[in-house]
């Protein structure tokens, strides 16, 4: 049963991904980067409640992995966000004083 949900799940997420359009990826960017938050939030919470060391090391492994999930997801938000600047022309130093000439 576990296995049929995973399936569905995946194939789900995949046809529902690719029906985005391209003007509602950063938003969708920036949802998933809150969703990671919580699951990072979670993962501390775990760490400082464990007993054994072995799971606080998964769970040391689980709070590297999602910050670094975190930090990537906004990282990328923000190069795509650069891409929609408008960018100014560069301007010569000395447009000035050849246009007074």
């Amino acid at each position: 049963m576990g296995a049929y949900v995973f399936i569905l799940a995946i194939f789900l997420g995949v046809v529902l991904i690719s029906r985005v359009p391209a003007t509602l990826h950063t938003p969708l960017m920036s949802a998933t980067n809150a969703i990671h938050g919580i699951v990072l939030i979670g993962a501390m919470i775990v760490l400082g409640s464990v007993d054994s060391w072995w799971l606080e090391a998964i769970a040391f492994v689980a709070v590297i992995l999602g910050a670094g999930n975190v930090v990537g997801g906004f990282v990328v938000t923000d190069r795509m966000l650069q891409m929609f600047k408008k960018r100014t022309p560069p301007t010569r130093p000395n447009a000035a004083a050849e246009q007074s000439q």
